[in-house]
């Protein structure tokens, strides 16, 4: 005090000083490009309680939209990490259902064939196994055709067209 008295010590004070979380992780269940109408989950590293940058406070998120997603998580003693690196979720357009066009007679004779070719798309599967644009038939059945775009989107099947092979007529004797 004034008149140069000491008092005597205090109480101590014990101050703790918590770490901070790692900063988080995320784990994707698949490819972060997803198609209109799919998802993907986000799974975040584990830790007490989760913020993702979309409001959601659980470990694992379900996302349907495209974006750029991370998460901050909080330890047992309170402190908060710094937000993840973000992951970003695109979304891709399904392609529009494809058209076969015949570049002849779907009816023909044993030996002859007729070319199917789909609508345009960035690649193709036909329901015989084929990959081309186009392809040559040259025996009877249904055949669809699906395209993908020029992300990862498959079509749903084209509408089926169907071929018919005629066979040849008995050799005349």
């Amino acid at each position: 005090n004034a008149g140069g008295c000491q008092s005597a010590s205090s109480v101590a004070m014990v101050v703790t000083e918590n770490a901070l979380p790692a900063t988080p992780t995320i784990t994707a269940n698949g490819p972060t490009t997803i198609c209109t109408g799919g998802s993907i989950i986000l799974t975040s590293s584990a830790e007490t309680s989760y913020l993702w940058s979309n409001g959601e406070t659980t470990p694992s998120i379900t996302v349907t939209a495209a974006g750029s997603y991370s998460v901050q998580v909080t330890n047992a003693s309170g402190c908060q990490s710094a937000a993840s690196t973000a992951t970003d979720v695109t979304v891709d357009a399904i392609p529009a259902t494809p058209t076969i066009t015949a570049g002849g007679p779907t009816t023909f004779c044993t030996g002859d064939s007729v070319t199917l070719t789909s609508s345009a798309g960035t690649s193709y599967l036909w329901s015989d196994g084929e990959t081309t644009p186009s392809i040559s038939v040259t025996t009877g059945g249904s055949y669809t055709v699906q395209v993908t775009n020029a992300g990862v989107c498959q079509s749903a099947a084209s509408a089926a067209t169907v071929v018919t092979e005629n066979s040849l007529p008995a050799i005349p004797t």
